[in-house]
């Protein structure tokens, strides 16, 4: 600075003179001010703001410094997802010239049989039975059980009147009969209430509510026709059942006679055979009247003797080809213990499973037997608390139509 004044003042010519007399004492302190400028540099250091000093500071740690300079990072590649390794090649499968590629598809039939054992005096059910106590055979072959559980589940029935005007005694043990089976029920079961004499009527459907069913067991007062189409109403109560699901049953009340169906008894028993999974109780009305009015003489009291002849038999047939029973009570006092047998035997069961050995779809039907044999494979015995031996009776269906190759 004190140079670069030096040499303006030089230059202003009206100052010459003056300069000339201040020259020395100018040189003089150009002279102390480089000398001392150096001095002063060393010891207060003025950073220029263009090149700030790096930072020399170490580290706590030892390591590199905070920054030493630009540092050179090498470029990621970018992370790329391991390839799944490739699928091995599907076998090539090359047919002769004369054939085409076909597909088999094989359909495994299983067979579910419920059995009931019951006592026969007591009607009780006999629990803690294994499944080595089971034989079931199919038209006379034994058949490897391959399931087996003991049931007790809620039921779906249809409760099927007869409603017809015929004779008092025959419709007061009808109502005895709905009322009693009706009290049997518990909270999850189903119901439905069917009637028929000329023609079927559905009179409530389904329903888990008790009340309702005793308000259409109470609507029953008037009968309009005298006619029992018992076949017909069967046959239309098992078609609806055939639309649900699961086991179902037929609480069948009637005389058991027919009068005017259009279906005959062939037909009838072909369509209780051949449907699967309903079993079918009957309860037989007019017992009394007809035990005071049996053995008359005449010939139409002969007819009418054997026309209920017929009827039980036909009622005994529906409840043996479907593992249900039958009852003929004369009393009413009787219907309370009927019902909770029946309650008994429809809750309480025990499910045998299998394949059949006879592959067949020919839709045939296939006849079943059940036997119950201890473990060293002779027949099961019971006895009570004095030893003396127990009859059982074993209920079961009759047989099962199979599977049809087309449907």
């Amino acid at each position: 600075m004190l140079l670069t004044t030096e040499v303006k003042m030089s230059r202003m010519y009206p100052f010459r003179a003056r300069f000339r007399r201040l020259a020395p004492a100018v040189a003089l302190v150009v002279s102390v001010a480089l000398i001392a400028a150096p001095l002063g540099s060393a010891q207060n250091p003025a950073p220029s703001p263009q090149n700030p000093p790096p930072d020399q500071a170490s580290p706590d740690s030892g390591g590199p410094g905070a920054d030493n300079g630009t540092i050179a990072l090498p470029k990621k590649k970018d992370k790329t997802e391991d390839a799944p390794p490739p699928a091995p090649a599907a076998p090539k499968v090359k047919n002769p010239e004369e054939l085409s590629n076909y597909s088999l598809r094989v359909n495994v039939q299983e067979v579910q049989v419920d059995v009931g054992v019951l006592l026969e005096k007591t009607h009780q059910f006999v629990p803690n039975l294994k499944p080595s106590n089971f034989r079931v055979y199919e038209d006379g072959v034994e058949q490897k059980v391959s399931g087996f559980k003991r049931v007790e589940a809620p039921i779906t029935a249809v409760l099927l009147c007869e409603f017809a005007s015929t004779s008092w005694y025959f419709l007061h043990d009808m109502w005895n009969a709905a009322w009693a089976f009706a009290q049997q029920l518990r909270p999850q079961d189903y119901v439905a209430l069917m009637t028929f004499d000329m023609r079927t009527q559905i009179v409530t459907d389904f329903t888990q509510d008790k009340n309702q069913l005793y308000q259409a067991i109470n609507s029953m007062q008037m009968p309009g026709f005298s006619e029992r189409n018992l076949f017909d109403a069967l046959y239309e109560a098992e078609d609806r059942l055939t639309r649900i699901e699961g086991r179902k049953y037929i609480i069948l009340i009637a005389s058991g006679r027919d009068t005017m169906s259009k279906l005959t008894y062939d037909k009838i028993l072909q369509k209780v055979k051949t449907t699967p999974d309903i079993t079918i109780f009957t309860v037989s009305t007019g017992g009394a009247v007809r035990a005071m009015t049996e053995g008359r003489p005449g010939w139409g009291n002969e007819m009418r003797d054997l026309d209920y002849l017929q009827a039980d038999n036909e009622m005994k047939t529906f409840a043996k080809l479907t593992g249900g029973e039958s009852f003929f009570p004369r009393f009413a006092g009787e219907m309370p213990d009927i019902f909770g047998q029946i309650n008994t035997n429809i809750r309480s069961k025990y499910q045998l499973v299998y394949h059949p050995s006879n592959t067949k779809q020919d839709g045939t039907y296939r006849k079943l037997r059940v036997e119950l044999v201890d473990d060293e494979g002779h027949p099961l015995r019971f006895q009570d608390e004095k030893h003396k031996p127990l009859k059982y009776d074993i209920i079961a269906r009759d047989g099962y139509r199979a599977r049809p190759e087309v449907e």
